[in-house]
C-alpha cells in the first residue's frame, strides 16, 4: 500500500514564486489519500492565496497564531501530523529554523515538531549558493532534517541556475521515505542506555568518564519518532533527554544496572552508555584530606550491564557500543562474541575523537561477519543511520521468530 494511504501530511509553504508548485503537490497528496494540513507564511500569500490550498484539501488554511488560539495551533497541528514538509522552503526560513527563530506560525510548528521534516529549498542560486545558506542548510541535515536539493533551470529573474524547487515526485519520495521513518518502529520497545556512570570516592571526589550521553540522547529521539516506546537509562549529563521519551536517571553503575534489568525484555535494547568498569572499593562520608602522601585507592569491580543484557536477551536485538583508542575492529569484534551481541557500533574515540564532540564516525559490526560504515557526521545523523541499519534486522527477527 502506498504510505501515503491515510497519511497525515502537514504542508509549509513560504514566500517564493515556487509557492504556486505546492498547490500541485497538496492536489497529488490529497488524490493518493493523505489528509493535508497547510501552514503560509504571509509571504507566501503574496503569490498563492490560502482559498486555492484550502480548496485542494477541504480544510482550513493557518497564517498565523493567532488563527483558533485556543486550540493551540503551533502544537497540535505538529502532533496531529505524521510528517512536517516545507515546500517551497525560502532563505530566510531556512535560517529562521536553523537558528531557531519563531516569530510566525510556520517556524514556531517548526520548532515544536518532534515528527520527521522535510525542507525543499527554492530560491534564486545567487542565494542558494551564499556560504550563509549552505551553512544554514548543513546545520538542518546535522539535525536530521531530509533536504531535498532544489533543481537547476530556468528562474523566476530569466537566469539558468541552481534553484527551482525539486520535482514533484521527488518531494513525494522524501514525504515517503519520512512516513516510513515513523512507522519502522511502531509498535516496539526501545531500550537504550546513554551517558556517563559516576563513582565517587568522597563527596567531592569521583571516578568517571567524558560521555556526554549525546549519541544515546539522539538515538532514543530518533526511535521515538520511528513510533517506538522508548525507555532512556541515563547517566549523569547537561544535555536534556528528549520530551516524548521515558528517562530515568540514574548515576551510580550499579544504579544503572538495576535500571536497565528492570526494564528488559524490549524488541531493540542499544547498550550505549559508557558505564564504568570499577569502583572505589570504600567510599568516605567525608572529604579526604589532601595530606602530604600519595593516596592508593583500591577499585572493585561493577556489574556489566552489558554482559547481563546478553546472558538476558530474551528475543530482544541487541546493540553494544565499543569506544576504542587501538585494535578497533579486533577488539570490537571480541566485545561482540563475548557479550551475545546482535551488532556493535564501533567508535574509534583515540586522540581528541569521540566523546563529547558532536560529530563523531560510526561502523556497525554484526553477529554474522558482515560490517556496515555509518560514516562521519553530527550524532543525530549517526542516529538516524544506525536505526536505517537496524530496522530491517529487528523486523527480519521478528518475522523469523513468528514462524
Amino acid at each position: 500500500m502506498d504510505p501515503l494511504n491515510s497519511a497525515r501530511v502537514l504542508l509549509g509553504v513560504s514566500g517564493g514564486i515556487a509557492a504556486y508548485k505546492a498547490a500541485a503537490l497538496t492536489s497529488t497528496l490529497v488524490q493518493s489519500g493523505a489528509t493535508v494540513d497547510v501552514i503560509m507564511t504571509a509571504a507566501a500569500e503574496r503569490f498563492i492565496t490560502p482559498l486555492t490550498f484550502s480548496s485542494l484539501t477541504a480544510r482550513p488554511v493557518y497564517t498565523s497564531l493567532w488563527d483558533a488560539p485556543e486550540r493551540i495551533p503551533h502544537i497540535r497541528l505538529v502532533r496531529e501530523a505524521q510528517v512536517f514538509i516545507v515546500a517551497p522552503a525560502s532563505a530566510n526560513v531556512i535560517a529562521k529554523i536553523a537558528t531557531g527563530i519563531a516569530d510566525d506560525l510556520l517556524t514556531t510548528a517548526l520548532l515544536a515538531s518532534r515528527i520527521p521534516i522535510v525542507v525543499a529549498p527554492a530560491m534564486n542560486s545567487a542565494m542558494y549558493e551564499r556560504s550563509e545558506t549552505k551553512r544554514n542548510i548543513d546545520a538542518l541535515r546535522e539535525r536530521g532534517i531530509e533536504i531535498v536539493e532544489p533543481e537547476s533551470g530556468f528562474l523566476a529573474e530569466r537566469e539558468i541556475g541552481q534553484g527551482r524547487l525539486a520535482s514533484e515526485e521527488r518531494l513525494l519520495d522524501a514525504i515517503r521515505r519520512s512516513l516510513a521513518r515513523t512507522r519502522q518502529l511502531q509498535g516496539k520497545r526501545v531500550l537504550v542506555t546513554a551517558g556517563p556512570t559516576v563513582e565517587a570516592l568522597d563527596p567531592v571526589r569521583h571516578f568517571s568518564n567524558p560521555s556526554t550521553g549525546a549519541m544515546g540522547i539522539a538515538l532514543a529521539r530518533e526511535a521515538a519518532q520511528r513510533g517506538a516506546d522508548v525507555t532512556l537509562i541515563l547517566g549523569p549529563t547537561l544535555l536534556a533527554p528528549p520530551p516524548n521519551v521515558r528517562t530515568v536517571a540514574v548515576k551510580e553503575a550499579r544504579e544503572m544496572y538495576e535500571a536497565t534489568m528492570r526494564e528488559v525484555p524490549a524488541d531493540l535494547v542499544i547498550a550505549a552508555a559508557a558505564v564504568s568498569d570499577w569502583r572505589p572499593a570504600e567510599r568516605f562520608d567525608q572529604k579526604l584530606p589532601k595530606g602530604s602522601k600519595d593516596l592508593n585507592v583500591r577499585m572493585v569491580r561493577n556489574p556489566d550491564v552489558l554482559q547481563a543484557l546478553g546472558d538476558r536477551k530474551d528475543g530482544a536485538f541487541l546493540v553494544g557500543f565499543a569506544a576504542e583508542t587501538e585494535s578497533h575492529q579486533a577488539h570490537a569484534s571480541e566485545k561482540l562474541r563475548k557479550k551475545n551481541l546482535d551488532a556493535i557500533a564501533l567508535n574509534d574515540v583515540s586522540g581528541e575523537r569521540g566523546f563529547g564532540l558532536q560529530e563523531s564516525s560510526l561502523t556497525l559490526l554484526w553477529r554474522d561477519g558482515g560490517e556496515l560504515n555509518l560514516g562521519s557526521g553530527a550524532k543525530e545523523m549517526l542516529a538516524a543511520r544506525l536505526l536505517d541499519a537496524i530496522g530491517p534486522r529487528l523486523n527480519e527477527d521478528a518475522d523469523a521468530a513468528r514462524d
